[in-house]
């Protein structure tokens, strides 16, 4: 078994975490990620990415700590390094990415969900925070990066230096999720999901100018406002330079729904 399983699904890339009993990841599992990422990117015909865990107990409880106290700190840099690599790749693919969150999230499993844009979690299927602290380090899979810039420095040093763990509902107070759903299980959540993802692909949305918002935001948001608004342009020039652009504004002068395709 993979410890990423990829299902294509109407444009829909699905990449599921499955290391039980608790989905936690090894350099096998980052390995699989960054593989499947990169297969989601290159296919024309992949939209938005959905990232799920195996089961309904864990999303995922991050590093696998069995491995890491068994590794020496050589090893433990280079495990850190590339795990930061692929969630840069996956924060970095211009198409929506959507964390599915249906149990426990915490640790590094928060980092991962941290890297997608949308985060929807099943209401009292778990916890999330970033309880490191408690194992005497850090968060080191980019959560003291994006959790401040999700929530703010002064909440975010709060949470990850207490430990914190906690509901979904304070996730969603606090900016962490985007949405919590009363789905009554993991399979009506994840049909869920699918049918709210595909809002955003073709042919209700123009997944590229989504993907591109998305550009424009991961990149302007940590460049000058000069810098932010010239990425901005070149974006919009590009959709301009698309059919979806055409059919839009066609779609919108004529009073009738558009068609997109994604181009």
């Amino acid at each position: 078994m993979s410890p990423v399983e990829y299902e294509p699904l109407d444009g829909i890339a699905r990449l599921t975490l499955q290391a039980p009993p608790a989905n936690c990841y090894s350099y096998e599992m980052m390995q699989a990620l960054d593989a499947a990422i990169l297969r989601a990117r290159f296919d024309a015909s992949i939209h938005a990415i959905v990232i799920r865990g195996a089961g309904e107990k864990f999303f995922c409880a991050g590093a696998d700590i069995a491995m890491l106290r068994g590794a020496d700190p050589y090893f433990k840099y280079n495990f850190c390094l590339h795990a930061n690599e692929t969630l840069l790749r996956l924060e970095q693919t211009p198409k929506l990415v959507v964390a599915a969150i249906d149990g426990h999230c915490v640790g590094g499993g928060l980092e991962v969900a941290l890297a997608a844009d949308l985060r929807v979690a099943r209401r009292g299927s778990g916890k999330c925070g970033l309880p490191e602290v408690r194992l005497g380090v850090l968060p080191g899979t980019g959560g003291t990066q994006r959790m401040v810039r999700a929530i703010g420095k002064a909440k975010a040093i709060e949470l990850m230096a207490t430990g914190d763990t906690f509901d979904f509902e304070r996730a969603h107070a606090l900016g962490l999720v985007n949405q919590v759903w009363d789905d009554p299980d993991g399979e009506t959540f994840h049909a869920h999901v699918l049918a709210w993802v595909r809002e955003f692909v073709p042919p209700r949305a123009p997944s590229r100018a989504v993907g591109f918002i998305k550009r424009a935001c991961q990149t302007g948001a940590e460049v000058g406002i000069h810098e932010g608004l010239a990425l901005e342009r070149e974006l919009q020039q590009r959709l301009f330079e698309g059919d979806d652009a055409a059919e839009g504004l066609a779609a919108y002068l004529d009073k009738r729904p558009p068609a997109f395709r994604g181009a």
